[in-house]
């Protein structure tokens, strides 16, 4: 086989790897689209006053906290505002070296109390379980140092009710949020996870635990991060959703079943991306075993987070997500292509597989190959400058569209301007920020094959967001 060849053949699969990207990414936002109008429709009365029924079933809301102290007041407070009928909050400090256990003791007047329970999931020893003597329904669990999904775990084991809802410790769910995520619940018995949207809070202003401004932050990465978001959530999510093979919900904010998770071992400690693998698991688990089940989204509920603002911080964030999705992947691989995978397994899997676990070394390997090839003389310009085009135009068409699904239906952010700004930055996030990802995603791959210990990293806190 001669260079021209091999070089030929190099061209066309990189391009026909773009196409392949586009047009999964495009079924994707055609089937977002058609299931959020039917879903904006049948959610039109929810606005008009309502009480509760008592037959909504309890949930258990489990805080996992380290070195939190900037934040964990707020997100406490902001729970403790949550518009529903029985409802109680773990907050798990995961062996703190800050104040964060400090700050609870004092905000919320707990006291130590002994409690037995039933520790139906192995986890690090707790070393004491306090109750608030202001607030009926909340505790915090004190434990040895374990990881984010031991102290999970450990939140599950004290946890009292049906259903537990995992969020972040840095993150503000609106007032409303478990009533919409719960409603999957109610519609379908066989709905085992249910995933809400996460937004970005720079910019935004929350006082005493209530978001009470939307705006947009000012740091160009961030604003950056919340085309990503809409991207992700609102025909990413809302793409594989409504065929049942959605294989990722955010630990940021999601319901789960309870004895579900707890019958497939709960929460994985030799996974970073300890999130999206119980949701691969829960697929592995459920359609292999030929049980009905939903593992669904719903865009209303919406969990507000702080996004970095440095590329240091982003870049370690990256990494590792990417580094959680190759073990989620990975450690679940029976499903991909099984007889009795389904959409999960024959579509969603795959292409996961393909654009997102191997997507970063193909799109790397594509740019160097053509930019080098161009320079050096064995790639054409015009090669160059279509594949480039391709590549840029793909990525503008996405995040735009995923910025008009904003706006036709949640319409977040009101004044023109955020429009404008938003609309601005679902371009130009094209033009180096988007392959700077993928320079992050290849690392995480990297670091994967080889083996190299998985570490999450410092995640800096600025809450400037955050007022009393």
């Amino acid at each position: 086989m001669s260079l021209e060849t091999i070089i030929a053949i190099c061209e066309w699969l990189f391009l026909l790897y773009l196409l392949g990207l586009m047009a999964g990414y495009l079924m994707l936002d055609l089937v977002a689209a058609v299931h959020l109008r039917s879903y904006m429709e049948e959610r039109a009365l929810a606005n008009l006053p309502h009480g509760y029924t008592g037959f909504e079933p309890q949930i258990s809301v489990l805080v996992p906290a380290y070195n939190e102290e900037a934040t964990i007041a707020a997100s406490v407070r902001s729970l403790l505002q949550l518009s529903y009928s029985e409802f109680e909050i773990i907050v798990v400090n995961d062996g703190a070296t800050d104040h964060t256990l400090e700050v609870l003791i004092e905000e919320f007047a707990l006291v130590a109390f002994p409690e037995a329970y039933d520790r139906r999931i192995p986890t690090k020893p707790i070393r004491t379980v306090y109750h608030s003597t202001a607030h009926r329904n909340l505790r915090v669990i004190d434990k040895e140092n374990g990881g984010k999904a031991d102290a999970l775990n450990a939140g599950i084991n004290l946890s009292r009710y049906p259903l537990f809802c995992g969020i972040d410790a840095d993150s503000i769910l609106q007032r409303d949020s478990l009533q919409l995520v719960v409603q999957p619940f109610l519609d379908d018995p066989h709905t085992v996870a249910c995933g809400g949207t996460v937004r970005i809070a720079n910019g935004c202003e929350v006082t005493n635990g209530f978001l009470t401004k939307v705006g947009l932050p000012t740091n160009l990465l961030a604003l950056f991060q919340i085309v990503e978001y809409l991207r992700a959530f609102l025909f990413g999510r809302l793409g594989w959703s409504p065929i049942n093979a959605m294989l990722i919900i955010s630990g940021a904010f999601g319901l789960f079943h309870k004895h579900t998770v707890i019958g497939i071992g709960g929460y994985r400690h030799d996974t970073i991306g300890e999130d999206m693998e119980l949701v691969v698991r829960l697929h592995r688990h459920l359609r292999l075993a030929g049980k009905p089940y939903r593992i669904t989204f719903t865009p209303d509920p919406v969990c507000w987070t702080e996004a970095p603002e440095d590329f240091k911080t982003l870049k370690h964030q990256r990494v590792r997500w990417q580094r959680g999705l190759c073990e989620s992947l990975s450690n679940n691989l029976d499903l991909l292509c099984h007889p009795k995978g389904g959409t999960v397994g024959w579509l969603a899997f795959p292409f996961m597989v393909v654009f997102e676990w191997l997507g970063p070394a193909i799109e790397i390997f594509g740019y160097v190959f053509v930019t080098f090839g161009f320079i050096a003389g064995f790639v054409s310009f015009n090669t160059w400058l279509i594949l480039l085009l391709a590549s840029i135009s793909m990525g503008i068409l996405l995040s735009v569209s995923a910025f008009f699904l904003e706006e036709i239906s949640f319409h977040v952010y009101p004044k023109p301007k955020h429009m404008a700004l938003l609309f601005l930055g679902a371009i130009l996030e094209n033009f180096g920020y988007r392959q700077l990802n993928s320079v992050w995603k290849l690392i995480g791959l990297y670091q994967w094959i080889r083996g190299k210990k998985a570490a999450w990293g410092a995640m800096t806190r600025k809450a400037a967001w955050q007022t009393r």
